[in-house]
């Protein structure tokens, strides 16, 4: 076994290396961008080495920066997680060359499987059943159109060289093949650097499904079982869950055949995953991710097993550990907790972690996080903030067990899809099992957040939280703001915004507390400040409630939820919020990939005006009304920062 493992990564995946490489009693090494200086896993690893500024480009994607690193601390073995350089086969290579073992497969099988049409190719020479599609070299867009209408729309167009969900675009309609195949090959070359696509046909209504592969330099290969990954949203994992449900036992017989055999025909050693489109009774080869996948801890929690030790003890040319996968043990779901905004089409988010609080780890419920409470959020890096996994001795035990956990989860600062993964798990398909790729959008409406009304306990704490002073205010009786007057109690108006909804507070000190007149009924509220929550008492009955205030945003958490009111200017002259409607900004920093519009053009309500990129996530700025193009605040290829104009649109005459 190594004795020192460097661990070329970030995030949940790198805290989660570094414990089990400690577990183990071997020395873990970190390495770190500038922008994550003081993140956690620098702060669990024995050491760490700064490798370059926050852009991954610069930091994590350069390799010599890492090889530097590892030869400086004595690293024998480099970790590379998963992303970044995991499924890099120079990288193996590099570190081969450099005397390190590289914790994954060997190059040759990285390069066969990294090419989408290559590994498509070996697998129908391995028996393995793929997708009727294209897969040749030709890459002109005549031909492609071609082969795309000789397959049958609808079709899918994938990036060649990637994963994730980039470079992925489903085609509905002949004529609108040249955009998203634009659209596609911009989006492949920003994220792999390679702008080749293949074409398959776009199953309607599809599982995804995958097995975990585990294969040692002795030629063993094991199955560990299936998981089911079709909840997603823009192609990206949300929830995952093992074993899959409601498969035929045959047709659960044939993928795992079929993996060992994807496997074997690679010659692969470590951890792999190899996915397939299911539909019905049917199941075809989609790709191998020759990678621990980050949905991996379903299958540890099914299985009992360590994979990151297996991946250690493999590398270090051990046999695997067991001779046939032990059977699966309960059921086990995951969701993915993301800074983003599901209202906002998934809108990445960024910003300071002003509360960040998890459930406590337990033996049905594991918690993988990369970042602590006033951590910040930044546009380098994927959204994930953390993965809540649990387990249950059935599905229906495991998915009340997640619902649990994420109802105990406390964040502000940052939008996240919080409320969407509840909604999610709660949901009555959700519980029936009715799975495919298109969920998330075919329940769009059920998991998005409902119009609700704001519940008078939330108004209250809110308004208890702008009254009261804030811990080490001054104590000078002349900077108080609860309305309190030497003779008599003052009044004053607060407006607490939910939304497009306004509340009209009037609260009068009383005394002991104020007497509010609440949208055109009263109440008596009174209160004080705890450790971590303000006890509100509303008409005699007294509340903990968890608060934070962050500027003019008041996060409220009660029994019916959790909320964010905002407080406004009482005396802002009537539309002055609609000032600067027509300049269209930045919402988070980013880099311009496309203009598709001049000035002095129209355009209409919902046209496409650029394309932002940021966080993996190409965003597109779309025209709120019908207007005429003022000014353009950049240009394609520009990096901006949020607020920056991209575009500004007047009123047509």
């Amino acid at each position: 076994m190594f004795r020192t493992v460097l661990i070329a990564n970030r995030g949940e995946i790198a805290c989660r290396i570094i414990r089990t490489v400690r577990r183990l009693g071997l020395r873990s090494v970190a390495v770190f961008s500038e922008v994550d200086a003081r993140a956690q896993h620098v702060a669990l690893a024995d050491a760490a080495w700064t490798i370059g500024p926050a852009s991954a480009a610069d930091s994590y994607l350069r390799i010599d920066r890492i090889l530097e690193a590892a030869r400086a601390s004595g690293a024998e073995a480099i970790h590379p997680g998963y992303g970044f350089l995991s499924e890099n086969a120079g990288f193996a290579e590099a570190c081969a060359d450099a005397g390190i073992a590289f914790i994954g497969p060997p190059p040759a099988a990285i390069r066969a499987m990294g090419s989408k049409a290559e590994s498509k190719r070996l697998m129908e020479e391995a028996g393995v059943p793929i997708v009727p599609g294209y897969h040749g070299e030709a890459q002109d867009e005549a031909h492609l159109a071609d082969q795309a209408a000789r397959i049958g729309f609808p079709v899918l167009i994938k990036a060649s060289a990637g994963g994730g969900g980039k470079g992925m675009r489903p085609v509905l309609r002949a004529e609108d093949f040249a955009a998203q195949l634009a659209g596609a090959r911009r989006e492949a070359r920003a994220a792999f650097g390679d702008d080749r696509v293949l074409l398959e046909r776009y199953l309607q209504k599809p599982r995804h499904v995958e097995v975990q592969v585990f294969a040692d330099s002795q030629g063993k290969v094991l199955h560990l079982h299936t998981r089911d990954c079709s909840v997603q949203r823009r192609h990206q994992k949300v929830l995952e869950e093992a074993p899959a449900p409601d498969l035929p036992p045959a047709l659960r017989a044939r993928l795992h055949e079929a993996a060992v055999a994807a496997a074997r025909a690679v010659g692969y050693v470590s951890a792999g995953t190899v996915e397939f489109i299911v539909e019905g009774n049917d199941a075809f080869f989609m790709e191998m991710n020759t990678r621990l996948q980050v949905e991996h801890p379903v299958t540890e929690m099914i299985t009992g097993l360590d994979l990151v030790e297996w991946q250690l003890r493999v590398a270090a040319g051990e046999p695997l550990p067991r001779l046939e996968a032990p059977p699966p043990d309960g059921h086990s779901v995951e969701v993915r907790l993301y800074a983003e905004d599901p209202a906002q089409d998934f809108r990445p988010s960024t910003g300071p972690l002003r509360r960040f609080a998890l459930p406590y780890p337990a033996p049905d419920l594991r918690i993988e996080s990369g970042v602590r409470e006033g951590d910040a959020i930044t546009p380098f890096y994927d959204p994930m903030i953390a993965k809540l996994v649990a387990w249950g001795p059935d599905r229906g035990a495991a998915l009340a067990r997640l619902g649990a956990a994420l109802g105990e989860c406390r964040i502000a600062g940052i939008t996240s899809n919080l409320g969407f993964l509840q909604r999610l798990v709660a949901h009555p398909a959700m519980l029936a099992a009715e799975l495919d790729t298109g969920f998330a959008v075919r329940f769009a409406a059920d998991l998005q957040p409902a119009a609700r009304p704001t519940p008078a306990l939330a108004l209250a704490a809110a308004a208890l939280e702008a009254l009261l002073p804030a811990p080490g205010a001054s104590s000078d009786p002349w900077d108080r703001q609860d309305g309190w007057r030497l003779q008599g109690g003052g009044s004053q108006l607060l407006l607490l915004a939910d939304g497009e909804a306004v509340h009209r507070l009037l609260l009068t000190h009383t005394g002991p507390g104020w007497r509010v007149a609440l949208d055109g009924a009263e109440a008596m509220l009174g209160g004080r400040r705890l450790d971590a929550a303000l006890q509100v008492v509303l008409n005699g009955v007294t509340h903990r409630i968890p608060v934070l205030r962050d500027g003019d945003a008041i996060h409220v958490a009660v029994p019916e939820g959790a909320w964010t009111l905002r407080l406004r200017d009482p005396y802002l002259p009537a539309g002055g919020e609609a000032v600067g409607q027509g300049r269209l900004a930045a919402p988070i920093p980013g880099r311009v990939v496309q203009v598709l519009v001049k000035e002095g053009e129209n355009v209409s309500r919902g046209q496409v005006l650029a394309v932002l990129e940021a966080m993996k996530t190409e965003l597109r700025i779309t025209a709120p009304a019908d207007g005429v193009v003022a000014h353009l605040g950049c240009a394609a290829g520009d990096s901006v920062e949020e607020g920056t104009e991209i575009v500004t649109l007047v009123a047509p005459d």
